[in-house]
């Protein structure tokens, strides 16, 4: 697993974000938040999926207005998105939400940032304090000649130390760019000036397809580099779409697991069986289980137990037959129209040895 930078901790609710916890998995309704059904539908979605913390936005005094009754209702806790009105942060507060999203430079003044960050401290609540490249300051557009990352740390450090000298320092950090390098070079920055929680992510991503990709280069390469403590992945698709991919983000990096890995080779002119449809079969059966297990799907007999040797179990694929294997050593030889069910008789007979030892 991957080493990570130790942050400050700060405690939203019951979760902990930052401190060498597990990487927080959030996402973003996008309800109309003063729907109440809508947004409770949608938000119990999210959390069946995986999702661990969830933002609303609360545009206008109607939705702060319903706020308390979804936090009351909410399986997560819940982050308030707001811009420029003070007294909605407030309201949001005196709600019960958490953890507030503002960004301390819109919100009408220092006065009113004050009013903001009192009731925070009293309410135990977390600013996570947003930069973002398409509404980067014109002095400091003007100081660096265009959307730097040096630009954008200098914006996030200017609201942070607004912040700071109001005696507060519960804050997360987020800088998002819809390009990979910008965000990921001002994010490298950041680390090295501060050490609060990093909310890690790429705006405006794109469809599900590009969007995916664009996310999972970005925020892989900083979990990569042992940073960041939330992410979420901003796809334009249903919010829902966006945990399977945070899931697979965060294993892919050696970061968090999430049950079985399926991996499967690319196929080639040895394979003698319908490997994509084998592939998918069991990546299906498998989701019921748990356990971090890796498990190949291997399209040739011959090489498949050795090239996979490092599976807790797998098949290869053969002329009429299949071989089950683990961690290399073969288990037994089946028709291939068997290959699933004796498969899934192994897994789960290994799913059993592993529950007997540890309760031994």
């Amino acid at each position: 697993m991957i080493t990570r930078e130790k942050t400050k901790a700060v405690q939203i609710g019951t979760l902990t974000m930052g401190g060498g916890a597990p990487v927080v998995i959030q996402s973003m309704t996008n309800t109309n938040t003063a729907d109440v059904g809508a947004t409770l539908q949608q938000i119990h979605a999210l959390a069946q999926a995986g999702c661990e913390l969830v933002r609303v936005a609360v545009p206008n005094a109607e939705a702060a207005a319903v706020l308390p009754q979804i936090v009351e209702l909410s399986p997560l806790p819940v982050v308030a998105d707001i811009h420029f009105d003070y007294r909605l942060a407030l309201a949001a507060l005196d709600a019960g939400v958490p953890k507030l999203r503002i960004n301390p430079g819109n919100i009408g003044g220092q006065k009113r940032l004050q009013a903001v960050v009192e009731r925070a401290a009293a309410k135990n609540a977390v600013l996570r304090i947003g930069v973002n490249a398409g509404s980067l300051e014109k002095r400091l557009h003007e100081k660096y000649g265009a959307v730097t990352a040096e630009a954008l740390v200098e914006s996030a450090l200017d609201h942070v130390r607004m912040v700071e000298e109001l005696g507060f320092n519960q804050l997360v950090i987020s800088i998002k760019a819809s390009s990979v390098p910008l965000t990921v070079a001002a994010h490298r920055l950041l680390a090295r000036e501060v050490p609060y929680p990093q909310h890690l992510g790429i705006t405006e991503a794109g469809s599900l397809s590009s969007g995916t990709i664009y996310s999972a280069v970005g925020i892989g390469a900083l979990l990569l580099d042992g940073l960041g403590d939330t992410i979420r992945v901003s796809l334009t698709a249903d919010p829902t779409e966006e945990i399977p991919v945070a899931k697979a983000i965060l294993a892919a990096a050696g970061v968090r697991r999430f049950g079985p890995r399926v991996i499967s080779c690319p196929t080639c002119g040895r394979t003698q069986i319908k490997l994509m449809d084998l592939a998918r079969e069991i990546e299906e059966r498998v989701k019921i289980v748990q356990q971090p297990l890796t498990i190949a799907v291997m399209g040739c007999a011959v090489n498949g137990p050795g090239e996979a040797k490092e599976a807790d179990l797998g098949v290869a694929g053969g002329k009429e037959q299949g071989l089950i294997f683990r961690r290399g050593q073969v288990l037994k030889k089946v028709p291939q129209d068997k290959i699933v069910d004796e498969f899934m008789l192994a897994l789960q007979e290994l799913l059993n040895n592993d529950a007997d030892t540890q309760a031994g």
